[in-house]
């Protein structure tokens, strides 16, 4: 880890903290310094403060900045849970706490070094660190996640993603009762405009449009099990819809907000999984489809909930 203290002149005072930085450490990427300031690990005078912050005379500003990632990724030979896999294509059940390529903070123990273990001919499809990697889950998310064996894969892949015929189904229990039993969510998703870690729902022209179906499967006091559809693949995008509903993921620190019912048992992860998934093979043509059963923490939410809401 490079260490580096510094501290604001009274020339340079009055600057934003980003770009007052890239003066400061013209070796080190506008776009990363951004990124080391919302990981929060750029301080000053021993706080975190936003990009946006406007440094002042005096003020000691302490970075560190981590080594970069290497560029190709390593194989680690990690258990794997295979559901479906030929020559073109590998069909993986992700468990929660499992990140599924290296970013910040995440070098080692990803799905896609362990792909890359698994079948060493993905490497440099789709990209030398994602391995055949044609979408993906949140970390704290389980549950079926495709991968293409070869480029003539990824690309059929891809363009299904793309064209929006791949069928991704998921079940989730959220916060409050819904009303209603079926809806639709089509709203642009992008960049949360003071958070840049976070994702938000943004007016027309600000961030992608995103589009969700969900239905009710069961409703409780204080909560109600989902089944949500994707019909686009935008970041953290079922959880950002369903907050925008007013009915957060359970167990989702993110985008929960306040006030929200406590969960009556504890749990790993969020009360999110990908339960179904459906495409075409790229080689035959024939409809793939797969399910993954409900893993034992959100059957475990669900047996209480359900306990809590008999007579």
């Amino acid at each position: 880890m490079d260490r580096r203290a510094l501290v604001v002149s009274s020339e340079t005072a009055g600057e934003r903290l980003d770009r007052w930085l890239a003066t400061q450490l013209p070796g080190v990427s506008r776009a990363r310094l951004k990124t080391l300031i919302d990981a929060g690990l750029v301080r000053v005078d021993g706080a975190q403060r936003k990009a946006a912050h406007h440094v002042a005379t005096g003020e000691r500003v302490e970075v560190e900045i981590p080594p970069l990632p290497p560029e190709t990724l390593e194989p680690e030979p990690i258990a794997l849970t295979v559901m479906h896999e030929d020559e073109h294509v590998l069909v993986l059940d992700k468990p929660t706490g499992m990140v599924v390529h290296p970013g910040a903070g995440h070098a080692r123990g990803t799905l896609a070094a362990a792909v890359l273990a698994h079948a060493p001919g993905t490497a440099g499809v789709g990209g030398p660190r994602r391995p055949g990697v044609v979408h993906r889950l949140d970390k704290d998310t389980s549950g079926l996640l495709v991968i293409a064996k070869t480029a003539a894969a990824y690309e059929s892949l891809t363009a299904q993603l793309l064209a929006r015929t791949v069928r991704r189904v998921y079940h989730t229990v959220v916060h409050g009762r819904v009303a209603g039993a079926e809806g639709i969510v089509d709203q642009a998703i992008g960049r949360h405009p003071h958070d840049r870690t976070r994702m938000a729902v943004r007016p027309v022209g600000r961030g992608r449009r995103a589009v969700t179906r969900w239905r009710v499967l069961e409703r409780f006091a204080d909560f109600t099990y989902l089944e949500a559809r994707l019909e686009t693949g935008r970041t953290h995008q079922i959880r950002v819809h369903l907050s925008h509903l007013g009915h957060p993921v359970a167990g989702d620190s993110v985008y929960g907000g306040r006030r929200r019912a406590p969960l009556p048992v504890p749990m790993e992860g969020l009360a999110l999984h990908a339960a179904a998934l459906a495409f075409l093979h790229p080689a035959s043509g024939q409809l793939v489809e797969l399910t993954s059963a409900l893993p034992a923490r959100i059957e475990r939410l669900l047996s209480h909930l359900r306990h809590a809401h008999s007579p």
